[in-house]
């Protein structure tokens, strides 16, 4: 999008209210479910956005983010 045609948006509350009509509930509940690896028993644990940061197999508090398993490359310069 050029420069030219960007408008920065206003806060008025009739914005508000329709900015979170028109995003996809579905999507968004999907995309914050994470999967983690528990630290105590290596178990995986799905977590959603404000569920409580617990293993359910053991009770562990240490959860580790998976890496993620597509290719990254970075440019050395």
């Amino acid at each position: 999008m050029p420069r030219e045609e960007y408008q920065v948006p206003t806060a008025s509350a009739g914005a508000v209210a329709s900015r979170g009509a028109t995003h996809d509930v579905g999507r968004h509940d999907q995309r914050s479910i994470m999967t983690y690896l528990c630290g105590d028993c290596g178990g995986h644990v799905s977590l959603g956005k404000d569920a409580v940061v617990a293993c359910p197999h053991c009770a562990g508090r240490v959860l580790y983010k998976e890496r993620t398993k597509r290719m990254v490359q970075f440019e050395a310069r």
